[in-house]
Protein backbone atom coordinates (compact mmCIF):
# COMPACT_ATOMS: atom_id res chain seq x y z
CA UNK A 1 0.00 0.00 0.00
CA UNK A 2 3.35 2.52 0.39
CA UNK A 3 3.18 2.73 -3.53
CA UNK A 4 -0.21 3.85 -3.23
CA UNK A 5 -0.30 6.56 -0.94
CA UNK A 6 3.04 8.03 -2.45
CA UNK A 7 0.99 8.22 -5.60
CA UNK A 8 -2.37 9.61 -4.12
CA UNK A 9 0.50 11.89 -2.20
CA UNK A 10 1.03 13.37 -6.05
CA UNK A 11 4.54 14.27 -5.87
CA UNK A 12 4.27 15.44 -9.21
CA UNK A 13 2.23 18.34 -8.01
CA UNK A 14 5.05 19.46 -5.77
CA UNK A 15 6.36 21.51 -8.83
CA UNK A 16 3.91 23.82 -7.87
CA UNK A 17 5.90 24.80 -4.84
CA UNK A 18 8.83 25.98 -7.25
CA UNK A 19 7.02 29.52 -5.93
CA UNK A 20 8.43 29.42 -3.18
CA UNK A 21 11.87 30.10 -4.56
CA UNK A 22 10.11 33.81 -5.69
CA UNK A 23 11.47 35.73 -3.02
CA UNK A 24 14.93 34.12 -3.25
CA UNK A 25 15.59 34.56 -6.94
CA UNK A 26 13.85 38.15 -7.36
CA UNK A 27 15.31 39.76 -3.78
CA UNK A 28 19.03 38.72 -5.55
CA UNK A 29 19.70 36.10 -2.98
CA UNK A 30 20.09 32.89 -5.23
CA UNK A 31 23.66 33.04 -4.36
CA UNK A 32 23.64 32.38 -1.20
CA UNK A 33 23.95 28.94 0.83
CA UNK A 34 22.18 30.14 4.01
CA UNK A 35 19.22 31.54 2.65
CA UNK A 36 19.19 28.79 -0.20
CA UNK A 37 18.93 26.46 2.70
CA UNK A 38 15.90 28.34 4.05
CA UNK A 39 14.03 27.95 0.79
CA UNK A 40 14.64 24.59 0.35
CA UNK A 41 13.44 23.77 3.67
CA UNK A 42 10.22 25.84 3.26
CA UNK A 43 9.74 24.10 0.11
CA UNK A 44 10.07 20.83 1.83
CA UNK A 45 7.32 21.99 4.32
CA UNK A 46 4.92 23.10 1.07
CA UNK A 47 5.09 19.80 -0.05
CA UNK A 48 4.02 17.81 2.74
CA UNK A 49 1.41 19.96 3.56
CA UNK A 50 0.18 20.31 -0.01
CA UNK A 51 0.55 16.46 -0.06
CA UNK A 52 -2.00 16.56 2.90
CA UNK A 53 -4.43 18.77 1.44
CA UNK A 54 -4.38 16.19 -1.50
CA UNK A 55 -4.82 13.22 0.92
CA UNK A 56 -8.10 15.17 2.51
CA UNK A 57 -9.39 16.48 -1.21
CA UNK A 58 -9.41 12.85 -2.54
CA UNK A 59 -11.05 11.40 0.93
CA UNK A 60 -13.47 13.50 0.31
CA UNK A 61 -13.94 13.04 -3.54
CA UNK A 62 -13.74 9.19 -3.69
CA UNK A 63 -17.38 9.02 -4.99
CA UNK A 64 -17.43 12.07 -7.66
CA UNK A 65 -13.65 10.64 -8.52
CA UNK A 66 -14.67 7.53 -10.06
CA UNK A 67 -17.37 9.54 -12.11
CA UNK A 68 -14.30 11.20 -13.80
CA UNK A 69 -12.23 8.91 -17.03
CA UNK A 70 -8.71 9.93 -15.60
CA UNK A 71 -9.42 10.23 -11.75
CA UNK A 72 -11.05 6.91 -11.40
CA UNK A 73 -7.24 5.46 -11.16
CA UNK A 74 -6.45 7.83 -8.69
CA UNK A 75 -5.44 5.20 -5.79
CA UNK A 76 -8.30 5.95 -3.16
CA UNK A 77 -11.07 6.37 -5.82
CA UNK A 78 -9.78 2.45 -7.18
CA UNK A 79 -9.49 0.95 -3.93
CA UNK A 80 -5.46 0.88 -4.17
CA UNK A 81 -5.41 2.72 -1.21
CA UNK A 82 -6.92 2.57 2.67
CA UNK A 83 -8.63 5.41 3.54
CA UNK A 84 -7.81 4.59 7.38
CA UNK A 85 -4.10 4.72 5.63
CA UNK A 86 -4.28 8.03 4.30
CA UNK A 87 -6.25 9.61 7.14
CA UNK A 88 -3.05 8.28 9.07
CA UNK A 89 -0.82 10.06 6.76
CA UNK A 90 -2.68 13.49 7.07
CA UNK A 91 -2.02 13.69 10.83
CA UNK A 92 1.62 12.41 10.24
CA UNK A 93 2.30 15.14 7.46
CA UNK A 94 0.27 18.04 9.40
CA UNK A 95 2.42 17.15 12.89
CA UNK A 96 5.88 16.97 10.92
CA UNK A 97 5.43 20.37 9.27
CA UNK A 98 3.29 22.66 10.99
CA UNK A 99 5.83 22.58 13.72
CA UNK A 100 8.85 22.78 11.70
CA UNK A 101 7.33 25.52 9.58
CA UNK A 102 6.93 27.63 13.02
CA UNK A 103 10.71 26.66 13.98
CA UNK A 104 12.01 27.98 10.78
CA UNK A 105 10.30 31.17 10.78
CA UNK A 106 7.22 32.43 12.99
CA UNK A 107 6.00 34.44 9.93
CA UNK A 108 6.57 31.44 7.52
CA UNK A 109 4.69 28.38 10.12
CA UNK A 110 1.74 31.39 9.98
CA UNK A 111 1.67 31.58 6.46
CA UNK A 112 1.86 27.69 6.02
CA UNK A 113 -1.00 27.54 8.36
CA UNK A 114 -2.84 29.96 6.48
CA UNK A 115 -2.23 27.81 3.20
CA UNK A 116 -3.29 24.04 4.86
CA UNK A 117 -6.45 26.14 6.43
CA UNK A 118 -7.80 27.74 3.22
CA UNK A 119 -7.19 24.71 1.18
CA UNK A 120 -8.73 22.17 3.63
CA UNK A 121 -12.22 24.93 3.29
CA UNK A 122 -11.64 24.58 -0.49
CA UNK A 123 -11.90 20.78 -0.05
CA UNK A 124 -14.43 20.96 1.69
CA UNK A 125 -16.96 23.58 0.24
CA UNK A 126 -15.04 26.74 -1.92
CA UNK A 127 -14.64 24.39 -4.87
CA UNK A 128 -18.08 24.03 -5.59
CA UNK A 129 -18.55 28.12 -5.32
CA UNK A 130 -18.13 29.73 -8.69
CA UNK A 131 -15.52 31.88 -9.40
CA UNK A 132 -14.28 31.25 -5.76
CA UNK A 133 -13.09 28.36 -6.45
CA UNK A 134 -10.20 29.83 -8.80
CA UNK A 135 -9.54 32.21 -6.86
CA UNK A 136 -8.53 30.52 -3.91
CA UNK A 137 -5.98 28.67 -6.05
CA UNK A 138 -4.34 31.92 -7.41
CA UNK A 139 -4.52 32.97 -3.51
CA UNK A 140 -2.46 29.23 -2.72
CA UNK A 141 0.05 30.54 -5.10
CA UNK A 142 0.07 33.78 -3.78
CA UNK A 143 0.99 32.20 -0.46
CA UNK A 144 3.32 30.00 -1.67
CA UNK A 145 5.65 33.09 -3.15
CA UNK A 146 4.72 34.98 0.41
CA UNK A 147 5.89 32.69 2.59
CA UNK A 148 8.96 31.87 0.56
CA UNK A 149 9.49 35.89 0.61
CA UNK A 150 8.96 35.90 4.32
CA UNK A 151 12.10 32.79 4.99
CA UNK A 152 14.44 34.95 3.23
CA UNK A 153 13.28 38.08 4.86
CA UNK A 154 13.26 39.78 1.27
CA UNK A 155 14.37 43.26 0.80
CA UNK A 156 14.34 44.25 -3.01
CA UNK A 157 10.89 41.75 -3.34
CA UNK A 158 8.38 44.28 -5.44
CA UNK A 159 4.77 43.55 -4.74
CA UNK A 160 3.72 43.77 -8.32
CA UNK A 161 5.15 40.08 -8.41
CA UNK A 162 2.15 39.47 -5.81
CA UNK A 163 -0.17 40.67 -8.86
CA UNK A 164 1.65 38.77 -11.54
CA UNK A 165 0.92 35.50 -9.59
CA UNK A 166 -2.21 36.01 -8.60
CA UNK A 167 -3.19 36.95 -12.23
CA UNK A 168 -0.70 33.73 -13.65
CA UNK A 169 -2.52 31.53 -11.16
CA UNK A 170 -6.14 32.88 -12.25
CA UNK A 171 -5.04 31.93 -16.17
CA UNK A 172 -3.98 28.23 -15.16
CA UNK A 173 -7.00 27.73 -13.00
CA UNK A 174 -9.60 29.17 -15.89
CA UNK A 175 -7.91 26.95 -18.41
CA UNK A 176 -8.28 24.30 -16.27
CA UNK A 177 -11.79 24.64 -15.70
CA UNK A 178 -12.60 25.11 -19.10
CA UNK A 179 -10.60 21.55 -20.09
CA UNK A 180 -13.16 19.65 -17.37
CA UNK A 181 -16.36 21.14 -18.31
CA UNK A 182 -15.29 19.85 -22.35
CA UNK A 183 -14.00 16.40 -21.34
CA UNK A 184 -16.87 15.93 -18.78
CA UNK A 185 -19.46 17.41 -21.15
CA UNK A 186 -22.89 16.47 -18.96
CA UNK A 187 -21.27 14.78 -16.78
CA UNK A 188 -19.88 17.89 -14.96
CA UNK A 189 -22.20 18.96 -12.44
CA UNK A 190 -21.90 15.56 -11.17
CA UNK A 191 -17.97 15.67 -10.55
CA UNK A 192 -17.67 19.46 -9.37
CA UNK A 193 -21.06 21.22 -9.02
CA UNK A 194 -19.77 24.80 -9.59
CA UNK A 195 -18.89 23.61 -13.19
CA UNK A 196 -22.63 24.10 -14.21
CA UNK A 197 -21.97 27.82 -13.52
CA UNK A 198 -19.33 28.32 -15.94
CA UNK A 199 -19.42 27.85 -20.07
CA UNK A 200 -17.07 27.82 -22.35
CA UNK A 201 -17.53 31.21 -23.56
CA UNK A 202 -17.71 32.72 -20.25
CA UNK A 203 -14.33 30.91 -19.25
CA UNK A 204 -12.73 32.43 -22.35
CA UNK A 205 -13.55 35.76 -21.71
CA UNK A 206 -12.46 35.67 -18.19
CA UNK A 207 -9.03 34.15 -19.74
CA UNK A 208 -8.48 36.97 -21.96
CA UNK A 209 -8.96 39.24 -19.60
CA UNK A 210 -6.66 37.61 -17.23
CA UNK A 211 -4.44 36.94 -19.93
CA UNK A 212 -3.73 40.58 -20.84
CA UNK A 213 -3.64 42.10 -17.28
CA UNK A 214 -0.94 39.68 -16.62
CA UNK A 215 1.20 40.89 -19.58
CA UNK A 216 0.50 44.80 -18.30
CA UNK A 217 1.68 43.71 -15.06
CA UNK A 218 4.18 41.89 -15.83
CA UNK A 219 5.43 45.09 -18.07
CA UNK A 220 4.72 47.33 -15.36
CA UNK A 221 6.83 45.51 -12.77
CA UNK A 222 10.04 45.14 -15.33
CA UNK A 223 9.60 49.16 -15.74
CA UNK A 224 9.86 49.49 -11.69
CA UNK A 225 11.44 46.29 -10.06
CA UNK A 226 13.77 47.17 -7.37
CA UNK A 227 16.34 44.74 -8.01
CA UNK A 228 17.88 45.91 -11.97
CA UNK A 229 19.60 49.11 -10.64
CA UNK A 230 17.00 51.40 -12.44
CA UNK A 231 18.11 50.07 -15.91
CA UNK A 232 14.78 48.66 -16.77
CA UNK A 233 16.73 45.92 -18.61
CA UNK A 234 14.47 43.37 -16.97
CA UNK A 235 11.81 44.18 -20.00
CA UNK A 236 14.14 42.17 -21.70
CA UNK A 237 11.84 39.09 -20.44
CA UNK A 238 8.76 40.33 -21.71
CA UNK A 239 8.99 38.90 -24.67
CA UNK A 240 9.52 35.22 -23.38
CA UNK A 241 5.97 36.24 -21.09
CA UNK A 242 4.33 36.75 -24.39
CA UNK A 243 5.30 33.92 -25.86
CA UNK A 244 4.42 31.70 -23.21
CA UNK A 245 1.00 32.57 -22.50
CA UNK A 246 0.10 32.58 -25.98
CA UNK A 247 1.98 28.98 -26.20
CA UNK A 248 -0.24 27.80 -23.54
CA UNK A 249 -3.20 29.15 -24.98
CA UNK A 250 -2.28 27.93 -28.41
CA UNK A 251 -2.17 24.03 -26.42
CA UNK A 252 -5.51 24.61 -24.73
CA UNK A 253 -7.41 25.90 -27.86
CA UNK A 254 -5.93 23.79 -30.05
CA UNK A 255 -4.57 20.45 -28.34
CA UNK A 256 -7.21 20.80 -26.23
CA UNK A 257 -4.92 20.17 -22.92
CA UNK A 258 -5.10 22.31 -19.52
CA UNK A 259 -6.27 19.24 -17.50
CA UNK A 260 -3.15 19.17 -15.87
CA UNK A 261 -0.85 21.95 -16.00
CA UNK A 262 2.26 20.15 -14.85
CA UNK A 263 1.71 18.09 -18.16
CA UNK A 264 1.67 21.08 -19.84
CA UNK A 265 4.42 22.80 -18.85
CA UNK A 266 6.65 19.51 -18.41
CA UNK A 267 5.45 17.96 -21.53
CA UNK A 268 5.91 20.88 -24.34
CA UNK A 269 9.65 21.71 -25.57
CA UNK A 270 9.17 25.12 -26.62
CA UNK A 271 6.81 25.96 -23.74
CA UNK A 272 10.09 24.60 -21.91
CA UNK A 273 12.81 26.72 -24.12
CA UNK A 274 10.49 29.84 -23.25
CA UNK A 275 10.80 29.84 -19.60
CA UNK A 276 14.44 28.66 -19.89
CA UNK A 277 15.36 31.73 -21.52
CA UNK A 278 12.99 33.66 -19.78
CA UNK A 279 14.75 32.53 -16.43
CA UNK A 280 18.02 33.02 -18.13
CA UNK A 281 17.81 36.34 -18.69
CA UNK A 282 16.48 37.48 -15.70
CA UNK A 283 19.23 35.80 -13.91
CA UNK A 284 21.77 37.87 -16.26
CA UNK A 285 19.88 41.12 -14.98
CA UNK A 286 19.44 40.47 -11.14
CA UNK A 287 22.90 39.13 -11.13
CA UNK A 288 25.25 40.14 -13.76
CA UNK A 289 26.47 43.97 -14.01
CA UNK A 290 24.21 46.21 -15.53
CA UNK A 291 23.51 45.79 -19.30
CA UNK A 292 23.16 49.58 -20.13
Amino acid sequence: MFPALIRAMRPKQWAKNVFVFAGLFFDGKALSGAWIWQSVIAFVLFCLVSSAVYLVNDLLDIEKDRLHPTKRLRPLACGALSPTVAKGAVVVLLGISAPAALALSPAFGITLLAYAAMMFAYSVRLKDVVIIDVMIVAAGFVLRVHGGAVVVEVTRFSPWLYVCTTLGALFIALNKRRHELLLLAENANGHRSSLQDYSVPFLDEMTALVASSALVTYSIYTFSAPNESGSHAMMLTIPFVIYGIFRYMYLIHSHNLGGAPEDVFLGDRPLLVAAALWALTAGIVIYGPPLW
